[in-house]
């Protein structure tokens, strides 16, 4: 009995050890794609210091290789664009990113941080330095970032070139520098009385203090991380950069540096995303999500079905981090938990019959011909018959026709399958439940009735813990690839540009 004993134990110990061991190499197999090399950021110098402390913790945490390459925006912007290298560009500014996107160098864009520009100077302020205009004074030797080379140059000079200010200061700046530390240096050497840096620069500077003056107020930078599209290795930059910007971790290191931080996801090795939506975008939306837990190294824990039960769930405490909703209407129902949402698509209500449509179903009213069996979505349960009951009010025809209803489903997929069966004779549904049956079936369109059309909104819970995670998601469904799978299930299009993942 005593060998029996140990010869179970040994064996359920045995067990458990497999099981960690699997569970671990699944938690690294979602975020490894063949790495050894590490990975390649260029960084802006203005994030230095902060940056070299996120590395050190990462490396320390997951024992990966990090190599960064320091300089101006626009200069790191240059050298990637002609060297066709690197995983991950995190400028000074995230105008920096939206030209290398449009440069077609950039994938995911990951906020982080602000920096506000300010007016460095010696401890104590020897100069008395408190204005702008101070600056300019005989007696104050200035200098600057390069406006050709950093962000803060290049936004000091579109800042101030509107107010009519940047050619006089232009003119008394002794001297531009290649990165703003430069400058900074400048000053804590003693080459300079004051430079014109970004506030969480200085926070390496102990012998340097900083004038705000309301002329730099809109001189004021967004911190992003940008991930390269060309990278090989996209799990793993988007793993750091996950870090660098999660609020448990990166975010951390940014604030005790001094960069204003807000927002956040919490950290995750690998991040479980929920998303609730409306079962007739299933076609539209699953091969995307398929590539983006690819390409991101995350899980997307997916829920589908009519958005009646949806919300009810939701109700009872189910709280998923996005809700992409079959109508507006069932986005409305739940304010609490999304009070903003945008409309990405949109579907219509349609007749569908047995191809070549024998009993000659041409309207609404057609559907209360004696002996037809009509199928159509259930009220409660399902955007599409909530729809479906106002488009029958508004056509005047619902009293004639729920006699004819024989069947009421949460979704239209089962409608479509009862048609293929032969158990009904019309059904109302969208279009986009007909995609793949136009052998056996025909859509009628139904004329006239403005409310036969449904709009799909999408929203993030502002209080996720996965927001930033839920908001790429949100880009990748808005992409040209994404819209064109809308398009072949039957959908039209509602995004508007400057929400889309094309010009974010």
């Amino acid at each position: 009995m005593n060998k029996m004993y140990w010869i179970m134990t040994g064996s359920l110990v045995a067990l458990a050890a497999m099981f960690v061991m699997l569970s671990r190499s699944g938690d690294m197999a979602a975020n490894d794609d063949g790495d050894t090399e590490g990975i390649m950021l260029f960084c802006a110098a203005s994030n230095r210091g902060v940056m070299e402390d996120i590395r050190a913790a990462y490396t320390e945490e997951f024992g990966r290789r990090v190599e960064i390459q320091y300089g101006g925006s626009q200069t790191l912007l240059s050298q990637m664009e002609v060297s066709a290298t690197g995983d991950l560009y995190l400028p000074a500014d995230d105008s920096y990113l939206e030209i290398a996107k449009e440069k077609g160098l950039i994938a995911e864009i990951i906020p982080i941080a602000r920096m506000q520009g300010v007016i460095a100077v010696a401890k104590g302020n020897p100069k008395s330095i408190q204005t702008l205009d101070d600056l300019m004074r005989d007696d104050v030797r200035a200098v600057q970032a390069s406006p050709d080379a950093t962000a803060i140059g290049k936004l000091t000079r579109a800042i101030l070139q509107e107010t009519q200010q940047w050619a006089k200061l232009d003119q008394a700046t002794i001297a531009y520098r290649t990165t703003v530390t430069e400058a900074a240096n400048d000053v804590l050497v003693g080459a300079a009385d004051a430079a014109i840096v970004y506030d969480a620069v200085l926070h390496t500077y102990p012998d340097l203090t900083y004038v705000e003056v309301p002329e730099l107020s809109d001189v004021n930078s967004q911190i992003a991380v940008g991930v390269v599209k060309s990278t090989p290795r996209p799990r793993s930059a988007l793993h750091f950069a996950r870090y660098a910007s999660a609020r448990d971790r990166g975010l951390k290191h940014y604030q005790e540096h001094g960069f204003r931080v807000s927002g956040g996801d919490l950290w995750s090795n690998v991040p479980e995303l929920k998303l609730f939506a409306g079962s007739m975008l299933r076609p539209a939306i699953d091969d995307t999500i398929k590539e983006f837990k690819r390409r991101e190294g995350v899980q997307v824990v997916t829920m589908y079905n009519g958005c009646g039960i949806l919300v009810a769930q939701m109700k009872a405490g189910q709280v998923p981090d996005a809700y992409f909703a079959c109508d507006t209407e069932f986005m409305d129902q739940v304010p609490d938990l999304f009070p903003e949402s945008t409309d990405v698509s949109q579907n219509e209500l349609v007749i569908l019959v047995e191809k070549g449509n024998p009993h000659n179903i041409a309207s609404l009213r057609d559907l209360a011909k004696e002996g037809l069996q009509v199928g159509i979505g259930h009220e409660k349960q399902c955007a599409m018959g909530w729809l479906t009951q106002n488009t029958f009010r508004e056509g005047g025809v619902q009293k004639e026709v729920m006699q004819n209803v024989t069947v009421q489903t949460p979704t239209g997929d089962m409608l479509v399958n009862q048609l293929r069966t032969g158990s009904l004779d019309a059904a109302v549904a969208y279009l986009s439940n007909a995609a793949g049956s136009g052998d056996v079936l025909d859509a009628i369109r139904i004329q006239g009735i403005q409310c036969s059309i449904a709009t799909q909104p999408y929203a993030i819970r502002p209080d996720s813990p996965n927001a930033q995670t839920a908001s790429r998601l949100f880009k990748q469904i808005c992409s040209v690839e994404s819209r064109e799978a809308f398009a072949a299930e039957g959908f039209g299009w509602k995004v508007p540009s400057d929400a889309d993942g094309e010009n974010d």
